[in-house]
């Protein structure tokens, strides 16, 4: 039996650093991100949607303008996350994971598809999350 699955993307820039990194993601430094939602539903609705895609622009797409567009993204257990965040405390964002794409991604599947959607009977089933034009991270249930 098939499923339908539409996608909205949206763009957003913020800064992160990944703690413990090898190399010069360590350091602070930005993107211009590019996250794909994708989400799906049991059956379509009366008019032969999933959901309106306006509906993914205002409980998605806005919850990252929001939340994390022109913000820093630090991990709460980064040891100069503290310090970091006195300097700017409402342009830093404290997160409880290391902001990778990937941890970045299972975080919008996980915690704020289902917070946002919960009265659709639609599920946020998988988001990609691009860092550059040649690197992404897919996370889906």
């Amino acid at each position: 039996m098939g499923s339908h699955t539409i996608s909205r993307y949206h763009d957003f820039s913020a800064g992160h650093r990944v703690t413990g990194h090898e190399s010069k993601c360590a350091h602070l430094h930005g993107h211009n991100y590019r996250v794909t939602f994708h989400c799906s539903a049991p059956e379509l609705d009366d008019l032969g949607r999933v959901i309106d895609f306006s509906v993914v622009k205002t409980r998605l797409c806005e919850w990252l303008e929001f939340h994390w567009d022109h913000r820093l993204l630090l991990w709460r257990g980064d040891p100069q996350a503290e310090y970091i965040r006195a300097l700017d405390p409402k342009g830093v964002v404290l997160v409880d994971f290391n902001p990778t794409a990937e941890n970045m991604a299972r975080h919008l599947v996980e915690i704020v598809g289902p917070r946002n959607l919960v009265d659709t009977g639609v599920v946020l089933v998988r988001c990609e999350v691009q860092e550059t034009r040649k690197c992404s991270a897919t996370y889906a249930i």
